[in-house]
């Protein structure tokens, strides 16, 4: 009796237990429902929420596509080179008494630079002159015994010895004379070299020499430089595989014209034309070395200097040309976003020709008028809605602050 009343109360307690158990399990089941159900609720308004989002229009900055002639270059890096540079150098020895020029001033041929002295040279001058006075006056009175001579001979008053003889001192004399007046020549040569002149037009450096020093036929370095500055000329190089048509164009009747922009590639300093081309392509490089020349008018051209040089060698009339920014590549090649009349952007397929200026020429896939987007491209898909802003419009800062705070 006392172990079935001790069963009865185990069979009691395991029930109690089971049930315990299942409704544990249930509730766990009930929780892990309701999770499921709100995480997935949760993922569908995140998802929607971001469908509305991504369905509001987003401003944009546009441009529209213009016709216009649009100037084909080759584009090159030159050097500003001199069409004639000069080394003024002494010829003759002495002492530097005079400076007639300033550093940097413009002088012409011929013009006096420096002064040598002198008075060694005036007096070496002097001598020669008086050597040939002397042998002139030997001459004059040979000549008059010579013909004496004549007179005695006709009277066969004297031998033909004697007039031969004198005859032969009278042509001595002449050949002397003529060494004389070599001698004052180059004398009269050594004294014009005292003064140094500008053997060429332009503009003189700093001088090498200070007044006062001696100078010397022998010194490497000169007096001072003259350089022409106007005109002036650019080399530069082009590529092998252009040459070809640059120079059927450049043996043309039409000349080729050239434009010399500064470091920076922005500003243009001089338009010049192209004036020559050297004989063979380098072989290291591949590419051919080209002269311009330019007028110099403004002399903002200097030796040396270092310029972007644009060879044009063709205009295209009436072309389409967009921004170059606007241009996208995809996996078929370059495209565009146009905007519609319902402001909706559209993906466009286009076919380029070549780019000048920031500028980018369209040869297919875009008309005359089209608006295309030029700012905010990243965000964009096909079909999307936009608020377009055209460039350089006032509002156009505000809108892209618009545009920040709504990313």
């Amino acid at each position: 009796m006392g172990v079935f009343m001790s069963y009865k109360k185990l069979s009691a307690q395991y029930s109690r237990g089971s049930t315990t158990l299942v409704v544990v399990l249930l509730l766990l089941l009930a929780g892990g429902i309701y999770y499921y159900w709100s995480s997935s609720t949760k993922k569908d308004s995140s998802a929607d929420a971001q469908k509305k989002r991504s369905a509001k229009p987003i401003s944009v900055v546009t441009a529209v596509a213009k016709s216009s002639d649009v100037n084909i270059s080759i584009n090159s890096l030159g050097t500003i080179v001199p069409t004639t540079t000069v080394t003024v150098k002494t010829l003759a020895d002495g002492q530097l008494m005079k400076i007639y020029f300033h550093e940097g001033q413009n002088v012409h041929a011929g013009e006096n630079l420096a002064l040598i002295d002198p008075r060694p040279y005036e007096v070496a001058l002097e001598q020669a002159q008086g050597v040939l006075a002397k042998d002139q006056a030997l001459l004059d009175n040979a000549k008059i015994d010579l013909q004496r001579y004549e007179n005695l001979r006709a009277q066969n008053s004297v031998s033909t010895q004697v007039y031969d003889t004198q005859k032969a001192l009278v042509h001595q004399y002449e050949g002397s004379i003529k060494v004389d007046k070599a001698a004052v020549k180059n004398a009269q040569l050594q004294l014009s070299y005292c003064r140094i002149t500008s053997p060429i037009s332009g503009r003189v450096g700093l001088r090498l020499v200070d007044l006062g020093n001696i100078v010397h036929a022998s010194d490497q370095n000169g007096v001072v430089s003259v350089t022409t500055l106007q005109p002036i000329t650019a080399l530069f190089t082009i590529p092998e595989d252009r040459v070809a048509a640059v120079m059927q164009k450049f043996h043309g009747n039409s000349k080729m014209l050239v434009d010399a922009y500064d470091r920076s590639d922005t500003n243009k300093l001089q338009s010049g034309v192209l004036v020559s081309a050297d004989n063979q392509i380098d072989p290291a490089t591949g590419t051919l070395k080209l002269r311009a020349e330019f007028a110099n008018k403004e002399l903002n051209l200097f030796p040396n200097q270092f310029v972007n040089i644009h060879l044009l060698t063709e205009t295209l009339h009436n072309a389409i040309t967009i921004p170059q920014v606007t241009l996208q590549y995809g996996s078929k090649g370059g495209f565009v976003y146009v905007v519609d009349s319902n402001n909706s952007v559209h993906v466009r397929d286009v076919k380029t020709a070549s780019s000048q200026s920031g500028n980018i020429v369209i040869e297919d896939g875009l008309s005359v008028g089209e608006t295309v987007v030029i700012d905010g491209l990243d965000k964009l898909k096909d079909k999307m809605k936009v608020i377009p802003v055209k460039k350089d419009a006032p509002s156009q800062q505000g809108h892209k602050n618009k545009f920040n705070k709504e990313q």
